[in-house]
This record gives C-alpha cells, structure tokens and sequence, in this order.
C-alpha cells in the first residue's frame, strides 16, 4: 500500500511540473477531456460497420423447416385411376401433408454498388463523427485560456496588493515616529493603518478567488500545478488569416456523408444479381410423380441464377435527393455563417489588441509618474504640508497604475492568443 501510495504522489508530482505553461494546460485538459474516449467509439463503430458491409459478398446461408396441410395436391386424373383400379392398382397422388427442411445458399454476384455505399457511408459518418468531437475538444482551448489568464491577473493582483501593504507598512513606521515626535497627529496614522487593514482584506479575497480559480483549472487538466505562479506566454507574431478551424473541417465531413447517401439512394433503384443453391429434404420431392407413388422423403436440390430490382425505390429517388440537395443548402449557409462570425471575431480580436498596444506603451510613464508623485507626497508629509489623506490617495493612485500595467499586459496577452485560437494557429 505505501508502494501504491508512493507511486501515485510521484506520478502526481511530475504531472505537477509539466502543468505551469499555457501549451501545457492545453495539453494534459485535451487528454484528460472525458469526450476524448469518443474517439475510440468511433473508431469501433466504425469498424463494426465496415465489417457488416464487407460481409455483404460472404454468401448467406439460410436454415427452414415448415410442415403444412393443403386442401389439394396433384392427383391422377379419374379415367387414370379407372384404369389403374381395373389393373388392381391404387395410387392416391400426393398427400395434403407436407414436410420439408431446407437449406438456402445466396451468393452476392452484382448488387449494384450497395455495398461499396454502405461502406463510403460507414465512413463519411466515422469522419463526421470526428470532426464534431474536433469542434467540441478545440472549443475546451478557449476556456483554459480564459481560467488561465483569469490566474494571471489575480497572480498580478496579489503582487500589487502585497506591494501596497509593503508601502504602507512602511509609511505606517513612519507615521507613527511622526506621531511620538509630535510632527503629525494620532489620527493620521489611524488612517493608514485602516488603509493597510483594508488591504489586507483584499489580498486575502483575492488569494480565495485565485485558488478557486486554480482548483478549477487542475480539475481540467487532471493533475496539481506543481508552482504557486503560472508562465506567462510569450507574445507572438499574429499569423495571417487561415481557414484551417475545425468547424471547417467537420462541415466538408457532413458534406462528404451527404455525399455518400446520394450514392446510397441511386445504388437503392440498381437490380441485384446472385447465385443461390437449395436443398432440402421432405416430402413431396421435386419428382411428383415418384411422390405420387409413394411417401417417402427424399433429398433435393435446385441451383441457378436470381436477378431482383426493387422498382418501388424509384418512386422515392426524386424525393430522397431533393432533400439532401436542401440538406447541402443548410450546410453551405451553415459555412457562410460560420465565416462571417469568425471574420467580425477577428476584426474585434484585431481592434482590442491595438487598444492595448497603445495603452500598455502609456503605462510605463504613467507608472513612473505615480511613483514620482507618491515619493513627493511622502516628502511633503514629513514637512507638514500634507496629511495622511492626501498621502494615501497618491498611494493608491500608483497601486492602480501598476496593477492597470500589468493587466492591460496579461489582456494583451489573451487577446493575442484569443486571436490565435480564432484563427487555429
């Protein structure tokens, strides 16, 4: 049990250290994605289905037996039995009572491409059946890089809370030296020191949201992250637009099965040829006037050639195919809606990524400037020409610079990525 126990926290724990970058999380939730074993149904379906059509050509035997009771049977015709009688000689015909046990071999010649259809839609199904497990396992991708940002910005959240109790740590010492040396009064450090309490509060709430949102984030992925801090991405150059989503892809395999069924119901209106083979055993045999005679059962056998066309299918045909031609129209509307969605998604994508270029090339000054102002407060403060309020205010205003900073950073980051999904690249 230990060995199990031990074996299970190192499996953990090396699990744990793949899972700190974005490609990664991406990776382990995609595997871990309970709807990623519908691959391998699929895969079986399919192959069960392929075996059917093949088995088409392997020749079909049947097994019968029936007893029956007619209410006439051949018989002799009366001048014959007349004379038969006046030779001594009774013969009844066949009896009413009839038995057989029959077996029945078919073998496929032509069936007019039904079962190459069959096949090609086994298939075409297969593969559509595949691209829609595609579309649900790429759409996965987007919520782990929301939950993920999302730890990003409480991650840098919790930096600059923890920045601004530092600060006013260390403005409260010196307020409260301040206060013994009678340069500034009692309430003054009271103000600081419910700001700083107040801030501990908040890193303290922001520390809940941000382990709720890593637990969420290891449910995805299966394992724990193995570091208190995520990687940041690295920012990469925005590819060109590709038509490469698997939407795309899981509509050419619904246009595919479409296809295949077009196939299907003109194969359905095609005659059939095969071979069959009979033989049985029962009375009355194939030679009548030997049962005729006498009620023995006998072997038999019949062979030969059997052409069948189902004329009813090409009552429906004009019907059948007018609704996959509708069913080709939704799809191609289906295409057209997709790509015009994915088109207005990339140019707001493009729009908000170039809101944010501007604005994280502000922050740095902006930054420097706040820090300026609040080194100055804290100057003025000290001669009395300023009080506690104003300081923290100037705090508080360089602790939302900084944190405006890194978030307008991180969004950056996920809008690059957010575009790179929208493009599959």
């Amino acid at each position: 049990m230990k060995k199990v126990l031990l074996i299970l926290l190192v499996a953990m724990s090396v699990s744990g250290v793949a899972a700190q970058s974005l490609d990664e999380c991406r990776r382990l939730a995609r595997e871990h994605y309970p709807e990623i074993r519908q691959y391998d149904l699929i895969s079986q379906t399919e192959q069960y289905n392929l075996s059917n059509a093949v088995r088409a050509w392997i020749p079909q035997v049947a097994l019968s037996a029936q007893v029956t009771y007619q209410s006439a049977t051949p018989a002799y015709p009366d001048a014959f039995n007349a004379i038969l009688q006046a030779n001594g000689m009774e013969m009844d015909g066949v009896r009413k009572d009839q038995y057989k046990i029959a077996v029945d071999v078919s073998q496929n010649i032509w069936d007019g491409g039904l079962s190459k259809a069959n096949r090609l839609m086994a298939e075409a199904e297969a593969e559509e059946q595949r691209r829609c497990v595609d579309v649900s396992v790429y759409a996965l991708q987007s919520r782990i890089d929301n939950i993920y940002f999302g730890i990003l910005l409480l991650d840098e959240r919790v930096a600059q809370t923890e920045m601004l109790i530092s600060v006013l740590e260390s403005n409260l010492s010196r307020m409260r030296a301040y206060c013994e040396n009678g340069v500034a009064r009692q309430v003054d450090a009271d103000v600081v020191e419910a700001e700083l309490l107040s801030a501990r509060q908040t890193l303290a709430q922001v520390l809940s949201s941000r382990a709720s949102y890593r637990r969420m984030l290891e449910l995805f992925i299966g394992c724990a992250l193995s570091d208190d801090k995520l990687e940041r991405p690295v920012m990469r150059d925005l590819p060109p637009f590709t038509p490469a989503r698997p939407e795309l892809a899981m509509f050419n395999a619904q246009e595919n099965r479409l296809s295949a069924q077009r196939k299907a119901i003109n194969t359905s209106v095609m005659p059939r040829l095969s071979a069959f083979a009979q033989g049985y055993y029962g009375y009355p045999g194939l030679d009548m006037f030997k049962s005729m005679v006498s009620s023995d059962w006998s072997f038999n056998a019949i062979v030969g050639v059997r052409m069948s066309w189902n004329i009813g299918a090409f009552y429906t045909k004009k019907n059948n195919l007018d609704k996959l031609d509708l069913a080709q129209k939704q799809l191609d509307v289906q295409r057209d809606v997709f790509l015009f969605n994915t088109q207005m998604q990339i140019v707001q994508d493009e729009g908000e990524i170039t809101r944010l270029r501007h604005a994280v090339d502000e922050d740095e000054r902006i930054v420097e400037l706040r820090r300026r102002v609040r080194v100055t407060a804290e100057s003025q403060l000290e001669n009395g020409v300023i009080d506690a309020t104003d300081l923290l205010r100037k705090i508080a205003d360089e602790r939302d610079a900084a944190l405006a900073q890194s978030v307008h950073e991180i969004e950056l980051l996920q809008a690059v990525y957010r575009l790179k999904t929208t493009l599959n690249q």
